[in-house]
């Protein structure tokens, strides 16, 4: 039997990569992450994490431990809502960022609408800036949004890097100024991508400007340019662009769920909503 707390804090780690910030999410000490993940092989009889001082990562038992902890972790809540008897009610206004365009959000959202009927949703998708500039003036419930990593505002769902993307074939002339494809103001990865390259005393223009992934995945794919992207969402048909190119670091990215404050009713289906994409983070990225 596996225990549903020790996989909780198994998806925690494995969305985090990081027993601290596990821990934090969690509200538990990081010596009880590291318990509970211990006793969590041993009853699987496979090592789960491969970690050391610097880094941790999922082995492939892991990996393969992924679906299932969010199989018996749905199911568990299911059965304690139907014996609970409480059924979640009232409007949900849940905004998501671009970058989940393209990933299985439909899927996690469609299951909150089949154990939630009672629940009116209202999904916004747009810039990360954007969705917190909503957020904070009254406007949504829920943000599902990117954020910088010094910033302890949010609950950390997981977290990344960006990194340059761009067509397969495209060469970039290091004597010529750097072609860019980046989303409007007050974009995160687009402000991330001009402070970079002007650190690095690189030239840059502006190739494309979108308010759409599916615009700027577009152009990038045309080869108009490279965009800043994050690395476990990097869309098909797209590429890294390897470092002899000469780009520089773009750093870490927070993915976090951020509550609002004005809407008291709200706070039940966000909490549940929030749970069910903490449960299911892994499918919020590409394979």
């Amino acid at each position: 039997m596996f225990e549903p707390a020790q996989l909780r804090t198994f998806l925690a780690v494995a969305q985090t990569l990081s027993f601290t910030q596990a821990a934090h999410r969690l509200g538990l000490r990081q010596s009880t992450v590291s318990q509970h993940v211990r006793k969590l092989e041993e009853a699987a009889g496979r090592r789960l994490f491969a970690r050391d001082t610097h880094a941790v990562e999922l082995t492939e038992d892991g990996e393969a431990m992924l679906g299932f902890a969010r199989t018996i972790l749905e199911a568990n809540e299911r059965a304690a809502s139907f014996f609970a008897g409480t059924r979640l009610r009232g409007r949900l206004r849940f905004g998501a960022s671009e970058d989940f365009v393209l990933t299985r959000m439909p899927e996690v959202l469609e299951e909150f609408r089949r154990e939630h009927p009672e629940v009116d949703l209202e999904l916004t998708v747009e810039l990360s800036g954007t969705l917190h500039e909503l957020l904070a003036a009254g406007r949504l419930d829920l943000v599902l949004a990117k954020r910088r990593p010094e910033d302890a505002h949010g609950r950390l769902v997981w977290r990344d890097r960006l990194v340059w993307v761009g067509a397969e074939r495209l060469r970039l002339d290091p004597q010529r100024p750097v072609p860019l494809v980046v989303y409007p103001p007050p974009a995160l990865t687009r402000a991330r991508a001009l402070e970079a390259l002007e650190r690095a005393g690189r030239e840059w223009r502006i190739a494309c400007t979108s308010g759409s992934l599916n615009g700027l995945i577009a152009a990038t794919r045309a080869g108009l340019g490279v965009m800043a992207h994050t690395r476990g969402m990097i869309p098909p048909g797209l590429v890294k662009i390897q470092p002899r190119a000469g780009l520089p670091e773009l750093g870490g990215v927070d993915f976090v769920l951020v509550y609002g404050q004005r809407d008291r009713a709200a706070r039940g289906p966000a909490e549940a909503l929030a749970d069910a994409i903490l449960a299911g983070g892994d499918r919020l990225q590409l394979p």
